[in-house]
């Protein structure tokens, strides 16, 4: 399989500071680390550092996100959270389970992941979102908590990548958009016949807007636009 990743330039610093995500899968990504999490000061200074402006360019790629961290002597650190991919028979469940609810393919559309969608992967027994200790942090930095502050910084921020695109979960897991499109395209196809509903069209055009309305959700987030005000 080709080795995918995507660039996300640095968040600059911002004025308003959240705890909360904007989307509950963004959240359920926050708690993963929190309730991991045995010192609750790393994770106040993480997302100070957050917010901050501390968290360069993020890679997110199979198995991991990744970003050099900037400490406050400014001092950069390099920081890695990873996450388990799926294994090609757990990627097989996952993808039938999903192409036959019509229902579920529309949402990825249009880039949302209601919380029927986790159910049915949880039904076939794929844990799309992580849980405790399924984030694994590592970094450059001497501090030995778990996670440390310039890991707990990448998290946050990543929540807020996930809010615009859950697909990048998925990426995490070991897929990207194309990969995945054209996998649904190919099971949708053999579920054509099912309920009447919100037909999921995965022809080239529909993919085109697909990445063009992934674009468009990380500007807004890059540019502190609140989602809910453009939809």
């Amino acid at each position: 399989m080709t080795e995918l990743a995507k660039g996300f330039p640095a968040f600059p610093a911002r004025k308003r500071r959240t705890r909360r995500a904007q989307t509950w899968w963004g959240n359920a990504w926050i708690a993963a680390l929190e309730d991991t999490s045995l010192d609750s000061d790393a994770l106040r200074r993480g997302r100070a550092f957050a917010h901050g402006g501390h968290v360069g360019t993020i890679t997110v790629s199979p198995g991991r996100i990744s970003a050099t961290v900037y400490g406050e002597d400014h001092a950069p650190h390099e920081t890695v959270v990873a996450l388990e991919e799926f294994s090609a028979t757990t990627w097989e469940r996952l993808l039938d389970a999903v192409a036959s609810q019509a229902g579920h393919v529309a949402a990825l559309l249009e880039r949302d992941m209601p919380y029927e969608l986790a159910e049915t992967a949880s039904d076939a027994g794929v844990p799309l979102l992580p849980g405790i200790d399924d984030l694994e942090p590592s970094c450059t930095c001497d501090d030995w908590g778990h996670p440390c502050t310039h890991a707990a910084a990448l998290c946050y921020q990543a929540s807020w990548l996930l809010d615009a695109d859950p697909f990048l979960l998925l990426l995490m897991r070991g897929r990207g958009d194309d990969e995945l499109l054209a996998e649904l395209q190919a099971r949708n196809a053999d579920h054509a016949a099912g309920p009447a509903g919100a037909e999921a069209d995965l022809d080239p055009a529909t993919i085109n807007r697909v990445k063009a309305d992934a674009a468009a959700r990380a500007a807004l987030l890059l540019g502190e636009i609140p989602l809910a005000a453009h939809k």
